[in-house]
Formats: C-alpha cells, sequence, structure tokens
C-alpha cells in the first residue's frame, strides 16, 4: 500500500520542475515501486485550496479523474486548510496566511490503523515530512515482518526518515515524467483532460 502526502509531493514537482509534471498518475506511480507485488491501494492526503478557485479547480478535477480512472485502488483523504491572519511585528501591516490542518495527523492515523489491521506486508510513503518520524516507528513496532520504506518527492529528502527506513528512495523525474497521466481520457463516463495551466 502506498501512502502520499499530496501537498509534499506536488509542491517538490512543482518547485523542482514546473508545472508540467503536475499531471501524474500516482497509481502508475505506485505500481512501479514495488512490479512484483500487488497494489493493495494508493492514498493521497490532501487538502482543499483555499480562496482560489482556478486551483481548487484543478485539483479537484485531478482527484477525480484518479478516482474514475482507479475506483477500486485509488482513495483521497482530505483534510482542511485554515486561514489566519498575520501581523508584521515591525510595520503593523496584516497579511493572510494559510496553514494546511489535519494531513499529517490522517496520514500517520492511517498509516499506523492499516500497519495494525495487517492491510499490506509493505508500506511505501511518499513523503519527506519528518513529522511523520512517530507514526513510521509506531508501524516499526507493530510488525518485524513489515517492509516499510519512504519515497521522497523532488527537494524533499529527509534524513530523520532515511536513518527510519533504510531502503528509502528519491523519486527522479525520469520516473514522473514517464508516468504522466494521457493529455485526455475518459473513466467512469467522463472526460477528463491535462488543465492547460498545467502544459
Amino acid at each position: 500500500m502506498v501512502h502520499i502526502d499530496g501537498f509534499n509531493l506536488y509542491h517538490g514537482m512543482h518547485g523542482e520542475f514546473g508545472r508540467s509534471t503536475l499531471w501524474l498518475d500516482v497509481v502508475k506511480l505506485a505500481q512501479s515501486f514495488r512490479p512484483t507485488q500487488r497494489l493493495v491501494g494508493v492514498k493521497y492526503f490532501s487538502a482543499p485550496v483555499l480562496d482560489d478557485s482556478a486551483a481548487q479547480g484543478r485539483q479537484a478535477h485531478y482527484i477525480d479523474a484518479l478516482t474514475a480512472l482507479y475506483p477500486q485502488q485509488f482513495t483521497a483523504v482530505m483534510g482542511r486548510y485554515q486561514k489566519k491572519t498575520i501581523t508584521c511585528f515591525g510595520c503593523g501591516r496584516q497579511h493572510q496566511h494559510y496553514e494546511e490542518k489535519e494531513t499529517d495527523v490522517n496520514i500517520a492515523v492511517t498509516l499506523v490503523a492499516d500497519a495494525a489491521r495487517h492491510e499490506m506486508d509493505s508500506a511505501i510513503l511518499v513523503s519527506g515530512d519528518s513529522d511523520l518520524a512517530p507514526a513510521v516507528s509506531a508501524v516499526s513496532s507493530i510488525g518485524a515482518h513489515l517492509f516499510i520504506a519512504a519515497a521522497f518527492p523532488p527537494n524533499r529528502v529527509s534524513k530523520h526518515l532515511r536513518t527510519l527506513m533504510p531502503a528509502s528512495f528519491n523519486v527522479d523525474r525520469r520516473r514522473i515524467k514517464r508516468l504522466q497521466l494521457p493529455d485526455s481520457f475518459s473513466a467512469g463516463g467522463q472526460t477528463f483532460t491535462r488543465p492547460t495551466y498545467w502544459q
């Protein structure tokens, strides 16, 4: 089973490669990690974008596309964004700051629960967020039989996670470029097209 930190992956790809790789087939990506094993599922953790209707529309279209294409394997687990007003102590100006909430907790709880229920014998965590280290330690303590590794998104390597999971590896550009969704496809009675902004 593969657990994906959606924003960690998104920001890693966007920061390193721009927008052209964001139409990623995360199920094929997951299958590529351990191709000789049966993929039980892909759990994609994210949160709806706030105050940007275009970005929110692209995000929803992407998640809908993956859900329609892989109804038995892909599950999106959504947290939330919280808007806070931040005041500059120097000048007194205020600006809006957005914080992603619940995603780390959702990943941690789900990862530990899946391990406790023996849902998988191999777990891949697509994230470089070291805040997930306690969950990884808990999973390791649940069953010595369980293989667990991190697949680090571009520019998202965590030394702490690599220490806990020595089999961890980097997801490189070649793999990401090769495993894009088709520019246009039909699934579940709908047609999905790569957003123009992601060309």
